[in-house]
């Protein structure tokens, strides 16, 4: 009995191997290096260099990263299975690594979150990814799906939502995780062709070009999603509309390049795309440090982009280290298992020791 259970594991372990996405692991890892870049460099922003790498990447990489996540959360079925996973793998690291958020700022002497509601800086993705992962079941419903979250993504733009659990970013990002949903696999299969693959080199040259000027005359917040147009001192229902709705097409156009350029191949790096986590909760912290302890006064301007653009490329490299994430898994992935209900608990580990048997 236990051979042909094992037999049986083994086969659908060599199934799910066999379709698995490596483009997908692909673009996810050069997506996290793309978001430890971007705040590698974000104390040093001032120069047009800066401005520009600085912009180039927010103008798409957290789009496509929602994308991919949105992909990735089909199955979710709002089971009681799949909600204890949400909990226990998104929303208690969330208010484990708030703390030590919350602990870092009092030692470094910056300004501390007024309470879990308020996500410490990179912490607004897992609060987001949590709510957009409980709406799944609802988006599967409606007939416009796509139609609907454009609508509460604009919508949000009049609104001032302030910090209060991301909500500005939370609902202004919405469209992407949404079409992620929604896209199959054969609409990855179309990115691939040649013509497309050319499109897509084509599309990243310019918007690097346009990159140029657009850090002169945008303000950043444009990419950060998370600020009302209503405060600003532009036209919200004219130009401030088309401004959001041009920066919803070049994050598309972005990411759609992205993952057309993507290899489909397995790489080196296909599988660190599999510990994105542990690079998005690990990095932020260490940047903090090193910019209370002045390293970016020692590297700073032109050079200092290109000096923390290769560093930040190591240090995702880095946490991706298997005795890295041993270091880290009590943080990233902490065994809390006793926030569920006895019976639930008890029914998981049923579960594992069939599995096991």
């Amino acid at each position: 009995m236990t051979s042909v259970t094992s037999r049986r594991q083994a086969a659908t372990s060599a199934s799910a191997s066999r379709h698995r996405d490596s483009r997908l692991d692909n673009a996810k890892f050069l997506l996290i290096v793309l978001v430890v870049i971007g705040h590698a460099i974000e104390p040093i922003r001032g120069t047009l260099v800066a401005d520009a790498v600085y912009m180039w990447i927010y103008s798409f990489h957290m789009p496509a990263f929602i994308v991919i996540s949105g992909y990735l959360s089909k199955s979710f079925d709002a089971s009681p299975r799949r909600v204890e996973k949400l909990v226990l793998g998104v929303a208690v690291p969330y208010l484990v690594f708030w703390g030590l958020h919350v602990v870092l700022a009092l030692l470094l002497h910056r300004q501390v979150p007024d309470s879990p509601l308020e996500p410490a800086w990179t912490l607004w993705f897992l609060v987001a990814l949590f709510v957009w992962r409980l709406s799944v079941p609802v988006w599967q419903r409606l007939r416009w799906p796509l139609a609907t979250a454009v609508g509460v993504s604009l919508a949000a733009a009049f609104v001032e939502l302030e910090n209060v659990l991301g909500l500005g970013r939370l609902l202004s990002l919405l469209p992407f995780f949404v079409l992620g949903l929604l896209m199959r696999p054969e609409h990855l299969d179309l990115l691939h062709r040649r013509w497309v693959r050319v499109l897509a080199v084509l599309t990243v040259a310019a918007s690097a070009v346009v990159a140029v000027p657009a850090a002169r005359y945008l303000e950043f917040e444009w990419f950060f999603w998370r600020s009302s147009l209503v405060d600003r001192d532009i036209d919200p229902l004219g130009v401030g509309l088309l401004l959001r709705l041009g920066c919803m097409l070049a994050a598309l156009a972005l990411t759609a390049a992205l993952l057309a350029l993507a290899p489909r191949r397995t790489t080196v790096f296909t599988g660190l795309g599999a510990y994105t986590l542990y690079v998005y909760l690990g990095h932020s912290p260490v940047l903090r440090i090193a910019e209370h302890f002045g390293w970016y006064e020692l590297a700073d301007g032109a050079v200092g982009v290109g000096v923390n653009a290769v560093l930040g490329v190591a240090l995702a490299l880095l946490l991706c280290l298997p005795w890295v994430r041993t270091a880290l898994r009590p943080l990233v992935e902490p065994d809390a298992s006793w926030v569920l209900r006895r019976d639930r608990l008890a029914a998981r580990r049923a579960d594992a020791e069939r599995s096991r048997s």
